[in-house]
């Protein structure tokens, strides 16, 4: 199994987890699980052009120029990203401050949504 795929496989399982999490009332962790799928679908794809980052804001401002700006995926991405590490950072690190459960479960949504578009989008080229 190539790197990209392994990358893919770790956001499967993430989002997988997250969901598993959700049912079980951990909104927090769910979050994050579902960020850790939404950024290793982005860093999957910019593997595919042979970038490759070391932290995760450098992935998702990367994301943003060769994806999000050129359309060659929609926008909302970008998007999606930025808003689930805010909401993992919550998750994370918020001590006075929970993810509502309907917020982590739309993160799950944006991940499974992010890894479909991400494969018909690498089997297109």
């Amino acid at each position: 199994m190539n790197e990209q795929d392994l990358l893919f496989k770790r956001a499967q399982e993430r989002f997988k987890a997250a969901r598993i999490l959700i049912l079980e009332d951990l909104p927090n962790i769910a979050a994050s699980r579902a960020y850790y799928a939404l950024f290793y679908v982005a860093e999957a794809l910019l593997l595919d052009r042979g970038l490759t980052f070391s932290s995760h804001s450098a992935v998702i401002a990367a994301f943003g120029k060769e994806f999000s700006r050129t359309n060659d995926l929609d926008p909302k991405f970008h998007r999606y990203l930025i808003a689930a590490q805010d909401t993992r950072q919550i998750g994370d690190y918020g001590i006075n401050k929970d993810v509502a459960t309907n917020a982590a479960e739309e993160l799950v949504e944006w991940a499974e949504e992010f890894f479909k578009v991400a494969i018909d989008y690498l089997r297109r080229k």
